[in-house]
């Protein structure tokens, strides 16, 4: 397992280069963000290659799945998303379902994101990307979809790809539900990326009721071989809280 940071949630407010350049500095040499398409990606790119960083993961554009008529729209921004993680040779790209739509019964949300993320299959092959798909809390995030961790793996085993798989946050699913250990070692074939965060606060992983020493160890011991992605409120000493996230996570190879 390996580590990285997402950049536009530690390090908010900041220059994304000198993000990088902080990052670096801590001794982190991967990353992560969200949105592409409100940034200069030539200049992302120079800075990544001059630094000698890698980019392990940003989000397609926030379309929802749960709609059908909006599907066409989804398939085109993903289009659009492979076609940047191209420029930076990643290889996960992350999506949201969407919110709850009132008018729409469950079980026709469910099916079209089902369905929608099947049809998105084909592209996903073609271009050897893997979709991680990312339920979210209710408390951080009322009114979305997907929150629950059994219907979230019942979803990947429905669309039944390679190429579909979850995304799971620590943070979400401990605000959600806990059994964080259990969950994650029973489905963790269908663990795509990992998320991270202390809580209360979504701050570092070094302080808070969550023990991720003992869960980086329970992950490790898994043979999983992606990426554990820091995505908290760092909101002082950034450097130096980074530098102790990644001894902690270190501590458990």
């Amino acid at each position: 397992m390996n580590f990285d940071v997402c950049v536009d949630m530690v390090f908010q407010g900041e220059i994304f280069s000198k993000a990088l350049e902080k990052t670096k500095e801590a001794g982190i040499t991967s990353y992560e963000f969200w949105s592409w398409w409100d940034k200069d990606i030539k200049t992302i790119l120079e800075r990544q290659k001059t630094l000698n960083m890698k980019c392990i993961s940003f989000c397609t554009k926030f379309v929802t799945l749960l709609d059908p008529l909006k599907r066409q729209e989804y398939k085109k921004g993903l289009e659009e998303s492979i076609k940047t993680a191209k420029d930076f040779d990643v290889k996960i790209l992350i999506s949201q379902v969407g919110n709850i739509i009132p008018e729409k019964s469950y079980n026709e949300q469910w099916d079209s994101m089902v369905t929608g993320l099947r049809e998105c299959d084909v592209v996903l092959k073609k271009n050897d990307i893997t979709l991680v798909v990312e339920p979210l809390n209710l408390m951080d995030h009322p009114g979305y979809f997907l929150t629950d961790s059994k219907e979230a793996f019942r979803l990947i085993k429905e669309v039944d790809s390679k190429n579909v798989k979850l995304l799971y946050d620590i943070y979400h699913f401990q605000v959600s539900e806990g059994n964080l250990i259990q969950t994650i070692t029973e489905h963790i074939a269908d663990i795509g990326h990992f998320h991270c965060a202390g809580n209360p606060g979504r701050g570092n992983i070094t302080k808070g009721e969550i023990n991720y020493a003992e869960i980086f160890r329970i992950i490790q011991k898994t043979g999983y071989e992606g990426y554990m992605g820091l995505e908290g409120k760092l909101i002082e000493n950034r450097i130096e809280n980074l530098k102790d996230a990644k001894l902690l996570f270190d501590s458990s190879k």
